[in-house]
C-alpha cells in the first residue's frame, strides 16, 4: 500500500531518500502555500520544520511511498516524540491531493542547523531546481540573537 508523503527539510536530498526509502519515488514537487520553513532545536543542531504562515510558502517534493519507507521515516524522523504526521492538501497536476507531512511538535525553540544539515538540504533544493532563498529565510528567520 502506498501513500503520498511531502518533504520540506532533508528529505528534499535524493541521495538520502534513495539510501533510507529505496522504493520510494518522486512524483513531483509543487509549494506548501500558507506554511513557512523555520529550524528548531538546539543552535546548531536545529531540525527543520514547517509553521503556518499566512504569506509565506514553503518548496516541497511529493514522494510515494510504501509501508517499509514510512517505518523507515517515522524512525528518521523521531516519531512520534520529535515529529508527528499530519495531512495537508496540495494541488499535483491541478488537482486537491491530500499528503502526509512530518511537522515538529510543539516546545523546542528556534535555532540555526548545523552546517552538514543545511548543505544536505541545499543539495535537494539544487537538484529540484528551488530558489535557495526559501532555505536562507528560514534559517535567518530562526537564528536566536
Amino acid at each position: 500500500m502506498s501513500k503520498l508523503y511531502l518533504a520540506y527539510g532533508s528529505n528534499l536530498n535524493l541521495q538520502q531518500m534513495a539510501y533510507r526509502c529505496p522504493t520510494a519515488r518522486v512524483v513531483t514537487k509543487t509549494y506548501l502555500e500558507h506554511y513557512k520553513l523555520t529550524f528548531r532545536g538546539y543552535n546548531g543542531n536545529a531540525v527543520a520544520t514547517v509553521e503556518p504562515s499566512e504569506n509565506d510558502r514553503v518548496p516541497v517534493m511529493i514522494w510515494e511511498i510504501f509501508d517499509k519507507d514510512e517505518q523507515s521515516l517515522d524512525i528518521y524522523e523521531g516519531y512520534p516524540r520529535l515529529y508527528r504526521k499530519e495531512y495537508v492538501t496540495v494541488k499535483i497536476n491541478n488537482r486537491k491531493t491530500q499528503v502526509m507531512m512530518y511537522v515538529m511538535n510543539l516546545g523546542r525553540p528556534l535555532g540555526k542547523p548545523s552546517a552538514y544539515y543545511y548543505s544536505t538540504i541545499l543539495q535537494g533544493y539544487r537538484t529540484a531546481k528551488f530558489d535557495p532563498t526559501y532555505l536562507k529565510d528560514g534559517v535567518v528567520r530562526s537564528v536566536v540573537k
